[in-house]
């Protein structure tokens, strides 16, 4: 079976400072990972460059257990963010718990506040 992709969500931050713009795109997946089963991908740009963020079982569960070992709700996935400021910042996280969830927040210079989206990932850990 081919994979399906379906948008969840698209969103970007405009920053006032500089007219910079950072975008989000959150899409699920039907087939991801070793094993083809439903994910969810986050991408963001940041001037103009792309990254991407995979939410599929073997990644999700290494970063449940770096949660777990620091006995946190919360794992910022730092190599797959943006976070070179402490003013502008895009963070992509996990939220350990019943239900998993990917974490997103954007910051920029002109916003006082991150603006932070969660989404439910289609799957649970064992």
């Amino acid at each position: 079976m081919a994979n399906i992709k379906t948008k969840i969500d698209e969103w970007e931050v405009r920053d006032l400072e500089d007219n910079g713009v950072l975008k989000i795109y959150v899409e699920h997946n039907t087939e991801m990972g070793n094993k083809g089963v439903p994910g969810l991908q986050v991408w963001y740009t940041v001037a103009g460059g792309t990254s991407i963020v995979n939410f599929e079982p073997g990644h999700v569960e290494r970063w449940a257990y770096q949660a777990q070992k620091a006995h946190a709700t919360e794992y910022i996935i730092a190599d797959h963010s943006w976070m070179y400021h402490e003013d502008t910042y895009v963070k992509n996280s996990l939220v350990v718990g019943d239900i998993l969830k990917a974490k997103v927040s954007v910051k920029v210079r002109s916003k006082k506040e991150a603006i932070t989206k969660e989404y439910e990932l289609p799957f649970n850990l064992e």
